[in-house]
C-alpha cells in the first residue's frame, strides 16, 4: 500500500467511531486524512471522486464498527486432474 493511502487508512481506523457515528454504512473518501466526501456505495465513490482526484491518490473505505469492512476472506478452488 502506497505511504499516503496507508497514512489515509490509519487516519480512518484512528478516527473509525466518530465516522461510523456520522456515515454509517456509507462509503467515504479520505485523501490527506481528510473526508473528500461520503456516498452510498463503492462505485459511485471512484466514479464521483476520480471526476477531480487521480486514481490511486484516495482511499474508499466503508464505515462499520469493527474490522468486517476492511478484512476480507477469499478462498479459492482446488483442481485436482485426473490421473
Amino acid at each position: 500500500m502506497d505511504s499516503k493511502l496507508k497514512k489515509d487508512f490509519e487516519y480512518f481506523l484512528g478516527h473509525q467511531d466518530e465516522l461510523v457515528k456520522k456515515y454509517e454504512g456509507r462509503f467515504v473518501v479520505i485523501k490527506d486524512q481528510r473526508i473528500l466526501g461520503d456516498y452510498t456505495s463503492e462505485i459511485e465513490a471512484i466514479e464521483e471522486t476520480s471526476k477531480t482526484e487521480e486514481m490511486g491518490t484516495f482511499l474508499v473505505q466503508k464505515c462499520e464498527p469493527g474490522d468486517s469492512s476492511f478484512t476480507q476472506t477469499f478462498h479459492s478452488r482446488v483442481s485436482v486432474a485426473e490421473a
